[in-house]
């Protein structure tokens, strides 16, 4: 079993820009081990494949007790850094996010996704509001623990209103989470090549990229300076239209 400090260091170091961390995101014990079985050298949940999986919806309508049980039962199962979408930090203020962060370091994990926006409403919290709760989370996770900082600028618009203005805003919130504790740099729904260029280049933190339709390939990312490539929702949904075929084809021919 590897030790807690060498996970730290280790899920740390996979993020080097031009060499990214592939990330094929999880949602349970079962899916953890067969990405572990790939070589993969470290695994992340995602929180709407995790909700989904378990009937819920995204958004921390999955009760972080039930998601810090979910983690749980992956870690039992796999002996590699584990990273968990902690959403919004499922905290009122930034106490209840420091104690969310508190319980996810405590259960094993090396880092998480903490996003900047207001789950009810998917609307960015003002730039003061999450850089205190950016700040309480670090101070509840500890000095190791790998934060990626999940800013929504590009998610709530469509690919073709993206615009230099948008990644000027992310930016600023970069720089802003970087003094604040931050690790990394989420920007989901980016998949401009030419924005993705600039915000790698001016970024303080190794920047995240989420693949999704009409996103560059993987190794146009990686000649950009991306440091870590997820995929989301993506292997779930796979996973699921899989099963799907899979039952109708066996249904049909008990039928035949």
């Amino acid at each position: 079993m590897m030790e807690p400090v060498k996970k730290f260091a280790a899920f740390r170091a996979l993020h080097v820009p031009g060499n990214p961390l592939l990330l094929a995101n999880i949602w349970d014990a079962g899916s953890a081990k067969a990405v572990a079985l790939t070589g993969a050298k470290a695994l992340a949940t995602g929180s709407w494949s995790v909700a989904a999986a378990h009937g819920f919806r995204d958004g921390e309508q999955l009760p972080r007790d039930l998601a810090l049980a979910n983690l749980g039962r992956i870690l039992a199962v796999v002996d590699v850094p584990v990273s968990i979408d902690l959403e919004s930090g499922y905290g009122a203020d930034p106490e209840g996010v420091a104690q969310t962060l508190a319980l996810a370091a405590e259960a094993g994990a090396v880092g998480c996704n903490l996003e900047d926006s207001v789950p009810a409403t998917g609307d960015a919290r003002p730039l003061d509001e999450a850089v205190a709760r950016l700040s309480a989370a670090r101070r509840g996770a500890g000095a190791d623990f790998f934060i990626n900082a999940r800013t929504d600028v590009f998610l709530q618009n469509p690919p073709e209103l993206h615009t230099a203005d948008m990644l000027e805003s992310a930016l600023e919130r970069a720089h802003a989470y970087a003094e604040a504790g931050a690790n990394g740099l989420f920007l989901p729904g980016l998949i401009a090549a030419s924005l993705i260029e600039v915000a790698v280049a001016r970024s303080p933190l190794p920047v995240n990229i989420m693949m999704m339709p009409g996103c560059p390939p993987v190794w146009t990312l990686k000649s950009l300076g991306v440091a870590r490539i997820s995929q989301g929702p993506g292997p779930y949904q796979a996973a699921m239209a899989a099963l799907t075929e899979l039952a109708r084809t066996f249904l049909i021919e008990e039928d035949a």
